[in-house]
């Protein structure tokens, strides 16, 4: 592999999405990512969404450019070939991550005993080893007590697992990181990362503990309004919707522009006593905005509200649905991340490449997700240096497996 990150190998025992998804972060860098699962399937092959012949999208999706180890797990003889694979010798290699339980033959302490300098990173649910998802944890933060219509009684729940996604890039800038640390000092290191933690964090730097305790209040439900400032969505007259928002001075004059709000604006904010240049000033009077946008967007059609507030450089985007963008041209079908894959077993279709753009290493194109197995004997003979007639031994055991 070529890419920022070659020369890497990272050893990966995964299941659902921040694991994976933090191993395929660095796959598309340029690492070696080997993800091994048992010959029979990790516990996520079959995860929805799927095709109509059961082929899981969503495995597919989170595996991309990597290779693809099978073993019997719960054989001594597939632990000590996983064992090897893990703690194998070279300069980039010695990077294990993983969400199973760190225990027994995965244990740190066991696996170090075989390579010093092991870099280990257990995403784990939460501190204390309670299992979690990004469902549970999200209901905990206090996230969805203040999602959904402000007359809604109860929790709303995230579509997006936004904790997983968060969880997985940090757990890949902890490999890096921790890399780095070896690289400088020869000394490796277990990594735990709690899923719990990732959105604790996350609440406490975004605000919302602080206000609740300095404050003393529940912040309450504002539907689609963006708290501290303004945005909303809008419905066009040909039934369409736009999110409109502003967020500097430069939004406030090219929304004003967009829809001919000038005089409007300036009449808010002599009524309201507010300075529509700030954020309390937009906050405080979104009412009275709302008011003068809403019906200028509900008089135009999605296209012609789109080309004014496009043309005045205005703050806003259009609703669409997840088929609605996989046709956009600007944003999928010419957005140079993406290439129309051939994902064996699934079919054609756009597949993004990592978004980061480096000024002195070019991107790299998305590779498909492995098969089951696909890569069994070579990685056994390429990095464990196993001979042919050894591999078939293993094979004909039921040890290891290749693709079905």
């Amino acid at each position: 592999m070529t890419g920022i990150l070659a020369g890497l190998r990272i050893v990966e025992g995964s299941a659902f999405i921040a694991a994976p998804l933090g191993g395929m972060t660095l796959a598309q860098l340029g690492a070696d990512v080997i993800r091994f699962d048992d010959i029979a399937g990790g516990l996520d092959s079959d995860r929805w969404p799927i095709t109509q012949d059961g082929r899981s999208i969503y495995w597919a999706g989170l595996n991309k450019g990597k290779r693809s180890i099978a073993v019997a797990l719960r054989s001594p003889e597939g632990r000590e070939l996983l064992t090897a694979l893990i703690t194998a010798p070279g300069e980039g290699a010695g990077i294990f991550t993983t969400n199973m339980p760190a225990r027994g033959w995965l244990a740190y302490e066991e696996l170090a005993k075989r390579r010093a300098d092991l870099i280990a990173l257990n995403i784990v649910g939460a501190r204390d080893g309670t299992a979690h998802v990004d469902y549970t944890v999200n209901a905990i933060t206090g996230f969805p007590m203040v999602t959904g219509p402000v007359a809604h009684e109860g929790p709303v729940n995230a579509v997006a697992p936004p904790w997983d996604l968060a969880t997985a890039y940090a757990g890949a800038m902890a490999i890096l990181a921790a890399e780095r640390h070896r690289r400088m000092t020869g000394a490796g290191q277990r990594i735990v990362l709690p899923l719990q933690d990732m959105a604790l964090a996350a609440t406490s730097a975004l605000g919302y503990l602080g206000e609740a305790v300095i404050n003393q209040v529940d912040r309450p439900r504002f539907g689609n309004e963006i708290f501290g400032t303004f945005g909303r969505d809008f419905r066009t007259r040909d039934g369409r919707f736009v999110m409109i928002c502003i967020f500097s001075d430069r939004h406030v004059d090219a929304l004003a522009k967009a829809g001919g709000f000038t005089d409007a604006f300036a009449r808010i904010e002599k009524e309201k006593g507010v300075d529509l240049k700030t954020d309390a000033g937009r906050w405080l009077a979104r009412a009275e905005l709302c008011s003068v946008i809403e019906p200028w967007v509900a008089a135009h059609t999605a296209a012609e509200v789109g080309a004014a507030l496009k043309t005045a450089g205005a703050l806003w985007a259009p609703y669409q649905t997840f088929r609605e963008l996989a046709a956009d041209r600007d944003h999928v079908r010419d957005n140079p991340m993406f290439t129309v894959l051939d994902q064996p077993g699934i079919g054609r279709y756009p597949v993004a490449a990592s978004p980061l753009q480096f000024g002195a290493v070019p991107r790299q194109s998305p590779q498909p997700a492995p098969l089951l197995g696909q890569h069994t004997d070579e990685i056994l003979s390429g990095i464990l240096g196993l001979p042919d007639h050894e591999i078939a031994r293993l094979h004909d055991r039921e040890i290891v497996a290749g693709p079905a």
